[in-house]
């Protein structure tokens, strides 16, 4: 794994076409977090060495494959997704933790509920004790090489319209890193300050308004 920040890494890159992922490991006192999936195993096993993972927390469905049991089976951890997302994210293992629209937080992690490229599509937001705050963006949000992109997905529910809403949303929100699952290119998560990702929202914003 790339360590990022002190308390957070990045797994190794998975290619599937032109669409590449990663995972995001938090290491954290109340129990480790690994955002989004991952099957490499040399990245478990150093997931292991630092302590295990407590919660695996995905975005929305496509994010989801037979990997999330094996994390399961190594680490005795917890599942987290929205309830939208649960029956999808089934296929590989029932979740624990299914969030509603109202709720807001699980322990120390935000949840910011952003319908558009899903119906069920979450973002989870983290104040890191060593001074920088991780937007953990899923596909609401990510990096098509280089410049921030959007994707709607309509069946899976997802809407223009709703992704508007999100992405101002997420305008409440001032990230140090932004980090999606999915990317095309090579470049994964960006850092942001909050004038520079105010005017990438609200310039996605208004070309999702044109389009729709």
């Amino acid at each position: 794994m790339k360590q990022l920040e002190p308390d957070l890494w990045q797994s190794t890159i998975h290619r599937a076409g032109i669409l590449n992922t990663h995972a995001y490991f938090l290491e954290r006192p109340a129990g480790n977090i690994l955002f989004y999936n991952t099957g490499n195993e040399a990245d478990l096993r150093e997931m292991a060495e630092r302590g295990g993972v407590a919660c695996q927390l995905l975005t929305h469905r496509d994010e989801a494959g037979p990997s999330q049991a094996r994390i399961r089976d190594r680490f005795g951890c917890r599942l987290g997704c929205s309830a939208i997302e649960a029956p999808f994210v089934s296929a590989h293992g029932k979740p624990d933790l299914l969030f509603a629209a109202s709720d807001g937080r699980i322990e120390d992690v935000g949840i910011i509920h952003t319908p558009g490229h899903t119906d069920g599509s979450v973002c989870y937001f983290y104040g890191s004790p060593h001074g920088k705050s991780y937007l953990f963006s899923g596909d609401t949000i990510f990096q098509w090489d280089g410049e921030w992109s959007t994707l709607v997905l309509p069946g899976a529910g997802g809407s223009a319209a709703d992704l508007v809403q999100s992405l101002t949303k997420l305008r409440e929100v001032s990230p140090d890193l932004v980090m999606s699952s999915g990317f095309v290119g090579e470049v994964a998560y960006r850092e942001v300050t909050r004038e520079g990702w105010t005017a990438v929202l609200d310039t996605t914003i208004a070309r999702l308004a044109v389009s729709s």
